[in-house]
């Protein structure tokens, strides 16, 4: 992406409301991107004004296209690291399952998570790096539409990682049938991005 492309990029949150002035308050805030003590003023835009849920109404929004990078990773033992990268864990071949995973768990995102809308998705990529004590993974979305797709992402990489534990739990098991040493963490969204329709690719 050139940096003309970059001149309409803008964070925004899934429900579309975020504007300019709401990026400039996260960048200012030093409580790791929780609202600010006394942010009265913020807006649960999935909430109505007798406090039910509501899907946001996104109709009136024009298409942009839109991308956004999650990651996250599963720590395991190192003798299971080792069965991966050799291929030699019972079940079968751990990243390729799980990448299927994690594929069809971004296109069922709207069915999972109750508020989100139905999006096109036109890409996906998954990322693994399978490292000493851990398989990070990384997921792409892209979709051009009227809502972001950070929550595919996100359902992506927690999808993708956990099917890396079904298909390694025999391994990872303790004598007691317990996993002391196998946990998912570090999720998060590393960028999110949107353009104008009309810009030059």
């Amino acid at each position: 992406m050139t940096s003309d492309e970059n001149t309409d990029e803008t964070t925004e949150h899934r429900d579309g409301e975020a504007t300019a002035s709401e990026d400039d308050a996260d960048s200012q805030r030093t409580d790791g991107g929780d609202r600010a003590a006394g942010d009265d003023d913020a807006e649960l835009t999935h909430v109505d004004e007798t406090g039910d849920v509501q899907m946001v109404d996104v109709g009136s929004k024009p298409d942009s296209k839109r991308r956004a990078v999650a990651r996250g990773e599963i720590h395991l033992s190192a003798s299971t690291i080792g069965a991966i990268r050799s291929d030699a864990v019972e079940k079968g071949d751990v990243l390729a399952t799980a990448r299927i995973g994690a594929v069809q768990a971004v296109k069922h995102t709207w069915e999972t998570i109750p508020m989100c809308h139905q999006i096109p998705i036109t890409n996906v990529d998954t990322d693994f790096d399978v490292r000493e004590e851990c398989v990070r993974l990384t997921v792409t979305v892209e979709t051009t539409g009227k809502t972001g797709c950070e929550m595919e992402a996100l359902e992506g990489v927690t999808t993708g990682l956990n099917v890396v534990w079904d298909m390694v739990k025999a391994a990872e098991k303790d004598g007691s049938g317990q996993y002391p040493g196998t946990r998912i963490g570090g999720v998060e969204v590393l960028t999110k991005e949107k353009r104008r329709v009309d810009e030059s690719d």
